[in-house]
Order: structure tokens, then C-alpha cells, then sequence
């Protein structure tokens, strides 16, 4: 079928795009918006190539969703052209419900609740809309559909979502400890008994994969700069809303104003209209608010959003053992005294927090290798680097976040 749309994607090269449906969904509106959430939220105040969004990754993420399944069906994995279809709308759209800033801001704009939830919700709007062509998608995103491999390829610890971010967040990073074998674990791919699972030749490209992820958080994702950064953005939200509930009125754009003065639920996502408002709310919208709160008469709010327009971004000091609470209340005092700061004020100027850091959950859905004999082994077991795939291979690190 010749190609709809041609996308020049400067990891993959030329992306097809031959389906309709595909086609309309990336023309929607609610997609189109994934051009203004960055994918890894200020991680560019760190990296500065780090300005990919959402969008490049999930048109990335379907494009690979497409070669496995090529890939699979070369191995006799019988897969229909609509369930092909399927999946890569479940892949396209897993990612539509991340708000600004993508994963800083998770469980924030919509307390306690993940992307995924929000995604579910867009993706069962746009079902109606699209007169339930996205109903097999929707049971592949929600694992209820009778071929769990496919949901394996959207959802799992060997995903085309991880394969995608790993590669693109490290080709806009630079960090190159961030690039995975992705041809040849692809190429490994295969399914037993409904299962995903990898060719028992692909084991050291897995291993590398893993390594990968775990350098990828401690160098890009858990970065004590990026840290700092998402602390600081969270402060500001928070401060915000605080002024809010007083009744002390600031500046806002209307979408973001919505959120600040109402607590949103995931009950609450079933509403279309709210929907549509977050649908509305972007990077730019809470970024112009902040730009503009530099001037604004709340002298802490001022400050904070002085300090992430300026990058003036805090000092975050990271370890391995939690700090001492008299440790935390003797830089909180120190703070008060030499800027003038209240006690409560103080508390959006001094923070800890924790990090963590687990490349490979053992004790989830695990990775699989397929013996030349068709038997079928855990990872854990095949692997000759078992201490990093371990239930206790968890890293935990401690950080706080000062002025400097």
C-alpha cells in the first residue's frame, strides 16, 4: 500500500504512515498536543538537546510496533492486518494522556493519577468519536484481549515504549551509555505460548538493554540537577494552589486555572468537558503563567519562578543513607534566618526526597529467553549478571534540595 503520510524521524529515517485511521488520530487535535509536552519534562535545562516531545516518541514507538510485528510474522506468529492495526493504535496513544512536562508533573494536575489513566479516558473519547474503531486497541492497552503478546509490545519490561525512549532519549541527550542493541533485539523477538520472549541469541543485547535503562536514570532521568529542576516546578505548582485556597488571586491562563482551583479525580475524568480542558493544557500554557508569576506580588512564588525561567535551580546534594531530621532542620533554620523566610515558606525552599532507581522488576511480568530446544527460561536464571536482576537490585538514593 503506498504510503499516506512520509515522517522524516531523525533516529528511524522515513516513517510510513499507510492507515487511515493512524493517519486521522495523528491529525487530531489531542494528539497534535504531544508536539508541545516535552518528553523529558526540564531534563533540557541539563542537556540542552533534550527537547524532543511526546509526539516524536509516540510516532517512534509505533514505527518500531510495526517492525516487530513484521518481525514476528517471518517466525509464523499469526497476527491479523487488523490486529496489526490495533496494536499501533494502542501504541500511538499510550502516551496522549501525559500533561505538561510529561512525567515531573504526573499525579499532580490530576492528583494521584497516572498518564495511563488519563490515556485509557482520551482513548474511550476518541473510540466514540471515531465510532469504535479504536475498540480493539483499547482491549490491547487494557490487556484484555485474547492475544496478550500484543499488549506485551505496548506494555511490558521489554515494550516497544521502553526500546523507543531509551534510543531517542539518548540520541537527544548524547548519552551514549543510553543506546541499546535495537536491531538484534528486535530481530530476537518471538512469542511461545502467547508469551513475548526473546531468541535465546538476543540474551546479551537484553543484559546491555538493562544495563542501559539503569545508566539512563542515574545519568539522565534521576540527574541531581534534574532532580533540583522537577523539586523546583512541583514548588511552584504547589505555591500556586496554596494562594488559590486563600483566595489571594495571581495571574493564570484559563486551562491551567481550572486545575489549580479544583481537585481532579480519575472519577472526575469521565467528564468531557474536563477532559477536553486538559486536552487544552500544555507545556507552553503553565510556562507562560510561570514566566509571568516572576513579577508577581507573592515574594515566594516570585522567587521560585524567578529561579526556573533564570535556571538559578537549587543545589541537590544526593546519597545513599536518608538524612538526619536535625540535619534537614538545620539548614531550614539556616534558610529562615538569611533570607528572612517563614516557617511555612521555608518548607517550599527545603526539601528531600528519595529516588529510585530499578532497570529490570524481577518480581513482575518477567523477560523470558526462548532455548534452541523451544523451552523457555527466566532471564534471572539465564543470565550470567544475575546481581542486577535480582528482587533487591532496587537502588535507592536520598536527595535534598537547598538555595545555594
Amino acid at each position: 500500500m503506498p504510503a499516506r503520510k512520509i515522517i522524516n524521524d531523525p533516529i528511524y529515517g522515513f516513517i510510513n504512515v499507510t492507515d487511515d485511521l493512524i493517519f486521522e488520530l495523528i491529525e487530531h487535535p489531542f494528539f497534535q498536543r504531544l508536539r508541545r509536552i516535552r518528553q523529558l519534562g526540564l531534563t533540557g535545562l541539563i542537556y540542552p538537546g533534550a527537547t524532543h516531545t511526546r509526539f516524536h516518541h509516540a510516532l517512534g514507538a509505533m514505527h518500531l510496533m510495526h517492525r516487530a510485528i513484521a518481525v514476528l510474522r517471518s517466525k509464523d506468529v499469526e497476527i491479523s492486518d487488523q490486529e496489526e492495526l490495533d496494536a499501533k493504535c494502542a501504541i500511538l496513544l499510550h502516551d496522549i494522556g501525559h500533561g505538561p512536562f510529561s512525567h515531573v508533573l504526573e499525579k499532580t494536575i490530576i492528583k494521584g493519577t497516572k498518564h495511563e489513566v488519563i490515556s485509557l479516558r482520551i482513548m474511550e473519547m476518541l473510540n466514540i468519536e471515531f465510532n469504535g474503531a479504536l475498540s480493539g486497541a483499547i482491549e490491547i492497552f487494557t490487556d484484555k484481549y485474547p492475544k496478550r503478546f500484543l499488549h506485551q509490545l505496548v506494555s511490558s519490561q521489554l515494550d516497544m515504549d521502553r526500546l523507543d525512549y531509551l534510543t531517542r532519549d539518548s540520541f537527544y541527550t548524547g548519552v551514549s551509555e543510553g543506546i541499546v542493541g535495537l536491531e538484534r533485539i528486535i530481530q530476537m523477538l518471538n512469542v511461545v505460548n502467547d508469551q513475548l520472549v526473546i531468541d535465546e541469541k538476543g540474551i546479551y543485547s537484553i543484559e546491555k538493554f538493562i544495563v542501559a535503562r539503569r545508566l539512563m536514570y542515574w545519568q539522565v532521568y534521576l540527574h541531581k540537577t534534574a532532580l533540583a529542576a522537577d523539586t523546583l516546578l512541583h514548588n511552584i505548582v504547589r505555591r500556586a494552589r496554596q494562594l488559590y485556597d486563600e483566595g489571594i488571586p495571581i495571574f493564570t491562563l484559563p486551562n491551567f486555572q481550572f486545575f489549580v482551583e479544583n481537585t481532579i479525580t480519575p472519577d472526575n475524568l469521565k467528564d468531557k468537558e474536563i477532559l477536553n480542558r486538559f486536552n487544552s493544557l500544555d507545556d507552553i500554557e503553565l510556562f507562560a503563567c510561570i514566566k509571568y508569576w516572576v513579577n508577581e506580588k507573592d515574594r515566594l512564588l516570585a522567587h521560585l519562578s524567578y529561579q526556573l525561567i533564570n535556571r538559578k535551580l537549587p543545589s541537590c546534594k544526593i546519597q545513599s543513607e536518608e538524612f538526619p531530621p536535625q540535619f534537614l532542620n538545620s539548614i531550614k533554620q539556616e534558610v529562615m534566618s538569611s533570607g528572612n523566610w517563614s516557617e511555612s515558606e521555608v518548607n517550599y525552599l527545603v526539601q528531600s526526597g528519595v529516588a529510585e532507581n530499578e532497570a529490570y522488576h524481577s518480581l513482575s511480568e518477567n523477560i523470558f529467553i526462548r532455548r534452541k530446544d523451544g523451552s523457555l527460561i527466566d532471564l534471572v536464571k539465564a543470565s550470567d549478571n544475575y546481581n542486577f536482576l535480582t528482587p533487591d537490585s532496587v537502588v535507592r538514593k536520598y536527595f535534598i534540595c537547598t538555595p545555594k
